[in-house]
């Protein structure tokens, strides 16, 4: 008994071996926890960005050379330090590594979810699978419409009535299209759907949460959602409806 317990004790008190440190970002990255904040980091990342970009965006109501102008400045951030174009090139490398990160950590979140519940609760959670399946689907639909909108307005590969350097011309003619303008304004609702419920759980991942902020923060997710959809709604049904020619 006494030797059981010196054995027990011995195992409990091991001292990690050299090398291996249980903190550290391998370690971070495997454990459900650290999947969870790195969607967090991510997601607030790639927010940041579309705040910017539809702010950029509603510049199409200012007219061509409005729109143009500020797609060009873009180009010439950081001049002379950094060559023409290298701020976006650098600010694309970032947003497709937070989107990466973020559509990994969220795969093998819902894998391992899975593996843990191989059989279905009898009584399910109506809010939580609700809830669950947007953010599952929705991160689906919305990482295919980035493959689109990257073919459709960067490279101009699915537009063929585009100009290189006029992006004010682009975007009508993108929108012009019932095809695209239904494909952006489907992509736009499920980002609305995904930001409400991405904004608050990042919240509670990153311990902002209590319960005197709950409400101020389940309002400002509700409030920033229908702001981005709105604002992103505005210009392809500007373009559809002929505000904007």
């Amino acid at each position: 008994m006494v030797m059981a317990s010196a054995t027990r004790t011995n195992r409990a008190t091991r001292t990690p071996a050299p090398g291996r440190h249980p903190s550290s970002p391998a370690s971070l990255w495997h454990s459900s926890v650290g999947k969870k904040a790195v969607m967090a980091v991510s997601g607030l990342v790639m927010l940041a960005y579309l705040v910017a970009h539809m702010l950029g965006n509603l510049k199409v109501f200012f007219g061509p050379d409005d729109i143009n102008g500020y797609a060009h400045w873009l180009r010439t951030i950081g001049e002379p330090f950094l060559q023409h174009g290298w701020f976006l090139w650098l600010a694309r490398l970032v947003l497709l590594a937070a989107v990466l990160a973020h559509g990994t950590a969220a795969y093998q979140l819902s894998r391992r979810d899975l593996r843990a519940r191989p059989v279905k609760y009898v009584h399910r959670r109506p809010r939580a699978t609700y809830a669950t399946r947007t953010m599952r689907w929705g991160g689906v639909i919305l990482g295919l419409f980035v493959v689109w909108h990257v073919l459709d307005l960067t490279t101009l590969t699915v537009n063929p009535a585009a100009e290189e350097g006029h992006p004010y011309q682009n975007i009508v003619a993108s929108f012009s299209t019932w095809y695209s303008g239904a494909v952006y304004c489907l992509a736009m609702l499920a980002l609305g759907l995904h930001v409400r419920h991405g904004f608050w759980s990042a919240a509670q991942t990153l311990g902002v949460n209590n319960p005197r902020r709950d409400r101020a923060l389940k309002l400002g997710a509700n409030a920033l959602a229908l702001l981005l959809t709105a604002g992103f709604l505005s210009v392809p049904v500007a373009v559809m409806t002929g505000l904007v020619r």
